[in-house]
């Protein structure tokens, strides 16, 4: 049996050194060391000996598979460090590396940290509310009637199930960011400047300009003696800051729940710079030919607001505006369909 042990050392010794790559030695490796191999055939073998031969064949054999585990690593390493030092044919060392290609910021993401950098440099906080709100927060705290159709299930997404421990209030998904006012003046004592964007849905046709989830920036500012005239001049550094510094500003009245007076902000349109165009065929493509766009609204807090916060109305007074993120950002970067937001289309993505 130990003239069969050196004749496999010789064999394994010889084969291991004849090996040309890494694949022929694994083979080499299993037939001798491999369950079925050489090795473990010679070892079945064993219960065939006399007992006083045993120990001493047991050990050969053990220090024979230590031996061959060896040659078989020191011989791998040898084919590694040669296939890492040697060129290969099949690759061209001269070309250059496969980047990994890099992500890039959503445009709405981007145009939320703009609006959000710049009123963060007029002193504005950044709040951030639920998207799940109760009716009191999305309606009878910011003065909207019972009978207005913002409330109406066509307009509103109401969750199927009630706050808990209150059985008379919906939950409901929140329509627009205002509840963020209502939570924050809960919550702090004036004078406070706020900001709070995020996500907001309403039953919507998905259409060029509509969806049924879209983003908002809702600003609110109150102290004692806060006047309209800032609320416009805080607005008009703003659009300065978004769209540049050459662009002008108009304010239109409106009618919010929320607000008294109200307000609906414009711009001159960023593509023909405000030159009202009647002229069918040369008609601006982005306003249409009036000249101005419409970005926000806003106005003087409506001290029924206050009231149901518990603000005293006669000492403070405040102004509040929302802008829709998208409308923002498609003006911004000349997009004429809200939908390209959403479509997830590598190519648009690729664009900013």
């Amino acid at each position: 049996m130990s003239g069969n042990i050196k004749h496999i050392q010789e064999q394994a010794a010889e084969q291991i050194g004849a090996a040309s790559d890494i694949a022929c030695l694994e083979e080499v490796r299993i037939r001798f060391l491999g369950r079925k191999g050489v090795l473990a055939d010679l070892l079945s073998k064993v219960s065939s000996l006399p007992a006083a031969e045993r120990p001493a064949f047991g050990k050969a054999a053990n220090q024979l598979k230590q031996e061959l585990t060896q040659l078989f690593q020191e011989r791998f390493n040898q084919l590694k460090n040669d296939l890492l030092s040697a060129p290969s044919q099949d690759i061209d060392v001269t070309l250059p590396g496969v980047a990994r290609e890099l992500g890039s910021r959503h445009p709405v993401t981007e145009v939320v940290d703009t609006i959000c950098k710049i009123f963060n440099n007029l002193g504005f906080k950044v709040f951030e509310g639920p998207e799940v709100e109760t009716e009191h927060n999305n309606f009878t705290a910011l003065n909207i009637p019972l009978e207005h159709s913002s409330r109406d299930a066509f307009d509103t997404f109401y969750l199927d199930c009630k706050k808990s421990g209150l059985s008379d209030e919906r939950l409901l998904l929140r329509s627009h960011t205002s509840p963020g006012q209502v939570r924050i003046m809960k919550q702090y004592k004036p004078p406070l400047a706020i900001i709070v964007p995020g996500r907001v849905y309403r039953p919507d046709a998905v259409d060029a300009s509509h969806s049924f989830m879209f983003h908002q920036v809702e600003g609110l500012l109150v102290d004692e003696n806060v006047r309209f005239s800032d609320l416009k001049g805080v607005l008009e550094h703003f659009a300065k800051e978004m769209f540049g510094r050459d662009i002008k500003m108009r304010f239109r009245p409106h009618y919010f729940p929320f607000t008294e007076p109200s307000a609906e902000a414009d711009i001159s349109c960023i593509i023909c710079k405000g030159k009202k165009n009647t002229s069918k065929q040369k008609k601006c493509s982005v306003c249409g030919g009036k000249g101005w766009l419409e970005i926000l609204g806003a106005g003087m807090v409506h001290p029924a607001v206050f009231k149901a916060v518990g603000y005293p109305s006669k000492k403070y007074t405040g102004f509040a505006f929302g802008m829709g993120v998208e409308r923002i950002a498609m003006l911004k970067y000349g997009i004429n369909d809200i939908r390209l937001f959403f479509d997830n289309d590598i190519r648009f993505l690729k664009q900013f």
